[in-house]
């Protein structure tokens, strides 16, 4: 019940702030327990709004850049979604709420470990729309594209080429390029020409792959 109060208060906050725009979005927040996707010795952090260390070296995003990415990606239901770094699987449990049971996520995690932890925490979180695949994120996952949208939850030098190809026309893909700071970028694909937009400074760990660091 705590921890409940708690999520209630952080999406207020986030709602606030202006970082949650949506009733959709909101309403993925409220459904999906953070504290299921951290490990035991950090679930009192369950909703402070701030990265979290979930071991390899790599973190679970802060709730604030999860709604950030969410609304700037405009998901809607029944959208094909590649996401690049699973990591705990909680932005994909969101995504998932967001685009319902008619969409799916395909995601991409580097670290057998942190697979299959993300597998086991969405598992608990009763999600059934997201497969979890490992290997270089950087490539993407041809096998089923072209998505709707595709983000990455780790910074990269630039926007790797495979992802752009995998992107529908019409689609949507967000990335973080740079290395210490990093530019949130949106790419939009429009008859075959990208369109980009700056969506500010943000901080994440390196994407590790060919395409990458």
């Amino acid at each position: 019940m705590y921890l409940e109060e708690k999520r209630i208060e952080l999406v207020k906050r986030l709602r606030m702030q202006g970082r949650i725009k949506t009733f959709e979005v909101e309403k993925a927040f409220l459904e999906v327990p953070r504290e299921l996707f951290i490990p035991e010795n950090l679930k009192n952090y369950s909703y402070v709004d701030t990265p979290l260390e979930i071991g390899n070296g790599q973190t679970i995003s802060a709730p604030h850049m999860v709604a950030i990415m969410c609304e700037g990606l405009d998901l809607k239901k029944g959208q094909k979604i590649l996401e690049i770094g699973t990591g705990s699987g909680y932005h994909a449990a969101i995504v998932s709420k967001i685009i319902g049971k008619n969409g799916h996520v395909y995601t991409i995690e580097r670290f057998e470990s942190l697979a299959k932890n993300a597998k086991e925490n969405l598992k608990k979180a009763n999600i059934k729309n997201v497969t979890v695949k490992i290997g270089d994120g950087s490539l993407g996952l041809q096998k089923y594209a072209p998505y709707d949208r595709i983000y990455v939850t780790c910074a990269a030098p630039d926007t790797p080429p495979p992802l752009i190809e995998q992107l529908k026309d019409g689609g949507k893909l967000m990335v973080p390029v740079g290395e210490t700071i990093c530019d949130l970028k949106l790419l939009e694909k429009k008859d075959k020409k990208i369109e980009i937009k700056s969506l500010g400074g943000c901080a994440f760990v390196p994407l590790v792959g060919k395409y990458g660091y």
